[in-house]
């Protein structure tokens, strides 16, 4: 018997310029489909890391990333960032 596919799972951070990134909407399933769509239509970047991701669904909307992320968030955003670079 096949595995039942696992809902998708999506997480989004807002940096202001202070502070270590929040986040700003996360959730599965619907919810995820609709902030990746979200996404998309502004032009930001997806990237898939299911460890990041699982680690990021357990925090609150509007919290801080804990330190302990604070590499692999930074490896997110500089990967984002070199999207940016490579289109302009």
């Amino acid at each position: 018997m096949p595995t039942p596919e696992k809902p998708r799972r999506a997480t989004a951070l807002r940096y202001e310029g202070t502070g270590a990134p929040k986040v700003a909407a996360s959730g599965q399933g619907y919810i995820a489909d609709r902030i990746l769509e979200v996404a998309r239509e502004n032009g930001i970047p997806i990237r898939e890391d299911p460890a990041l991701s699982q680690a990021l669904e357990a925090l609150e909307l509007g919290e801080e990333i804990p330190e302990d992320l604070y590499k692999a968030v930074a490896e997110a955003i500089a990967w984002a960032y070199s999207l940016d670079a490579h289109a302009a």
